[in-house]
């Protein structure tokens, strides 16, 4: 199989940066499973690439409308049903880890009014009915960058595990 990660990418990726590094490695995964996570596909990828995946899922939705757009989106069991949260741990970050489970606590809790299909107007509300997200995803917003920095340096650290 043809690499879908070649040095050249790697050193482009590097120089725009950490989320341009790791951008490198999560669209080569999204090419490797067709740019869609299905039970045919998603055998294609590691546990550890699910992982950086599932992060790059996770920053996008947060940067953009935190844990209730997240889950309403669909990305709830991809990131709550999984070890996602435990990996995080492993890779040295262990007070984000925890805001995962916090999260998690709430998700399993209330999963089915959070992904229950709503209108737009439905939808901003579950802002206020939800708080308890609030301090999380503060927490995330203030560490982004450093948690990005940690997860950047892990992979370049442990590079084999996360080429494709």
């Amino acid at each position: 199989m043809e690499k879908l990660i070649t040095d050249e990418q790697l050193r482009q990726g590097a120089e725009e940066g950490m989320d341009g590094f790791l951008k490198v490695f999560t669209d080569a995964y999204l090419t490797c499973v067709d740019g869609e996570l299905t039970a045919e596909t998603m055998p294609r990828l590691t546990g550890t690439q699910h992982a950086l995946l599932g992060y790059r899922f996770f920053h996008e939705e947060m940067m953009d409308g935190g844990f209730c757009q997240l889950i309403y989106n669909g990305y709830g069991p991809y990131i709550f049903d999984n070890p996602f949260a435990k990996v995080l741990r492993l890779w040295g970050l262990k007070d984000f880890s925890k805001i995962i489970y916090k999260a998690k606590e709430v998700y399993d809790e209330y999963k089915a009014d959070l992904t229950r299909s709503r209108t737009d107007e439905e939808f901003m509300a579950m802002y206020e009915q939800y708080p308890q997200f609030d301090d999380l995803e503060d927490y995330f917003i203030e560490n982004e960058e450093q948690i990005t920095a940690t997860i950047a340096y892990y992979v370049d650290e442990h590079i084999e595990e996360f080429l494709i």
